[in-house]
């Protein structure tokens, strides 16, 4: 439920968006429709993977007795991504056989790593909308009693090599454009199933490609400072795994990577070391108990103790503890979150054997180095 504004009355329900699958769908059914009956199309209906029948705007077609094509534009609902407002444009045509052909134009990237769920050279476009679209093409076909004839269909999004940027694309291997995706048809607001599913897949392309070792950072910077700590790796071993620490640990297990390296910084650590996997800002307030229990094992004096204990962010913790050249406390929180880790990494199996080591960075805002320790399963 959304929470209630200052002056009492509640929110509007949080409006759901559609996937690029989706939307291409959407489009891929208007043009056939188009090239069949020669006519423009204004709207396309389409059941999506989820039952639930949805109609989009078609906001151009144009038609030729041999091909046509649509135009849609995604809305991602209340919570944009970087594909909101993209346009998805699907042309089809006649092939000289039967059967549908479907590929990816301008915009739509291509897969040049193994690891993905396409296989390397074709688009990438996921195994749900391929199934999407061609179920569409195909109902159309039986509906105008036109199985025997063949159909190529291809999915271009005029902006999405300049979207892919805002995306991990290029890190996963896809070159040339954004994705087509979607398992549900719709986006969720504020979901965290797409980013987790993001980090799951860099994961196994890192796997795919030889990795032992993953770096994973909380976010740009950190990423950063993991690449220049390690640039012997390949750019696939650096996977931006936000506030996910937990999940992202726990995939490197289950895919056999031997050396997890976490990069972070005091804030979102400090939970770490104290168990707290996924850390958002919400997801748990900062424990300043737990730090001041540190610092006195670090050797800090009661005064300290106090003023840690009375701080507002972990990031003040962090810049009192440095300027007094205090690095045993940054080492000690180190340790708690390589422990922890390793703990995540066991899941509900604490007592299996696991050949794995946790190694935990911490940085400043400025990118210093403040603790730096590793453990190995056994160890913690």
């Amino acid at each position: 439920m959304a929470e209630a504004q200052k002056d009492g009355k509640e929110d509007k329900p949080l409006r759901h968006g559609y996937t690029t699958g989706a939307n291409a769908t959407a489009a891929a059914q208007a043009a056939l429709e188009a090239l069949i009956v020669q006519e423009g199309q204004t709207h396309s209906t389409i059941r999506l993977p989820i039952g639930q029948e949805v109609t989009f705007e078609i906001v151009a077609c144009s038609f030729s007795p041999e091909r046509a094509w649509a135009e849609v534009i995604k809305d991602g609902g209340d919570d944009p991504d970087a594909t909101h407002g993209a346009r998805i444009i699907v042309e089809v045509s006649w092939r000289s056989e039967p059967g549908i052909e479907l590929d990816g134009g301008v915009g739509v990237g291509r897969v040049t790593k193994p690891g993905l769920p396409v296989e390397v050279g074709e688009a990438a476009i996921n195994p749900v909308p391929r199934k999407m679209i061609r179920e569409a093409v195909t109902n159309v076909l039986n509906r105008y009693e036109l199985m025997h004839r063949g159909v190529r269909v291809v999915v271009s999004v005029p902006d999405g090599e300049e979207i892919a940027k805002k995306t991990l694309n290029g890190r996963l291997g896809i070159v040339g454009g954004i994705s087509i995706l979607g398992t549900r048809g719709i986006v969720v607001p504020f979901s965290t199933a797409a980013y987790k599913a993001s980090v799951a897949q860099a994961i196994r392309v890192a796997v795919k490609g030889g990795c032992t070792h993953v770096i994973l950072s909380t976010g740009g910077r950190t990423e950063k400072f993991g690449m220049d700590l390690y640039p012997e790796l390949p750019e696939e071993a650096f996977v931006e795994m936000g506030d996910f620490v937990g999940f992202a640990i726990q995939q490197c297990a289950r895919q056999g990577i031997r050396k997890v390296t976490l990069v972070g910084m005091m804030g979102k650590f400090s939970k770490v070391a104290q168990g707290v996997m996924m850390v958002h800002s919400k997801s748990a307030p900062v424990d300043f108990g737990f730090l001041a229990r540190m610092a006195e094992e670090a050797g800090a004096s009661e005064e300290t103790l106090e003023e840690i204990r009375g701080a507002n962010t972990a990031a003040q913790v962090g810049d009192l503890m440095d300027g007094m050249g205090c690095s045993a406390f940054f080492d000690i929180m180190s340790t708690y979150c390589c422990r922890e880790g390793l703990k995540e990494a066991a899941g509900k199996e604490p007592q299996r054997e696991m050949d794995l080591e946790v190694e935990t960075v911490i940085i400043s805002m400025k990118a210093k180095l403040l603790g730096r320790q590793s453990l190995k399963w056994g160890e913690a």
